[in-house]
């Protein structure tokens, strides 16, 4: 096996957590620590059976990414997170890598979603390592897709939750997440599993 800079970033990584650190507490200084936040802070406007608000925003990549592009081919997992550079949106984003199989296997796509502009998300990723799926700005107008959803905070930031769509755009489960801790994956794989491929 050729040992590559990928390999022993994901290599450490994983010794990381096996011991009991994550990349947040190694990069500790690199990271912006709110302190206790109230964990719920805006009003849910959906429910499950509801349908998905479509949305375009920009990517990482360049692209600009739809929520209807999957209608008829993917199940979709909506990720926001509040803030880049914080320490528990640090550990949950790198998790969703070493679980990228179950979301291939429920043929699904996981968009990843902050309120920051496209530098900050683009520094705070590199920072991460590469992450698999896509990265979106809710940036402008400042927070229109959290808003949409229900879940912009008073603060502009969007809450931590999850939104599990199926691939008729019907919300099938949502998790709007104590904004100080972070989603069990366990929750969301069982959530998966429940959808047809």
């Amino acid at each position: 096996m050729r040992v590559t800079g990928k390999t022993t970033v994901g290599i450490l990584f994983l010794m990381l957590l096996y011991c009991g650190h994550t990349w947040a507490e190694v990069s500790g200084a690199l990271l912006y620590r709110p302190g206790e936040l109230k964990p719920r802070d805006s009003d849910l406007t959906l429910k499950v059976g509801d349908r998905a608000p479509d949305f375009t925003l920009p990517s990482l990549s360049g692209d600009k990414v739809s929520l209807n592009q999957f209608l008829g081919k993917n199940n979709v997992v909506l990720s926001f997170v509040p803030a880049a550079w914080t320490p528990v949106c640090s550990q949950q984003w790198p998790g969703y890598n070493l679980a990228k199989d179950f979301f291939l296997e429920a043929n699904a796509v996981l968009l990843g979603i902050s309120v920051d502009n496209i530098p900050t998300l683009s520094a705070w990723c590199g920072q991460m390592g590469n992450l698999w799926f896509p990265v979106l700005s809710d940036f402008w107008p400042h927070g229109a897709v959290a808003k949409s959803y229900g879940i912009l905070r008073s603060d502009g930031t969007s809450e931590r939750a999850l939104f599990v769509i199926d691939k008729t755009g019907i919300i099938r489960y949502i998790d709007v997440h104590d904004i100080n801790k972070m989603p069990r994956l366990e929750d969301l794989v069982r959530e998966l599993s429940k959808l047809p491929k």
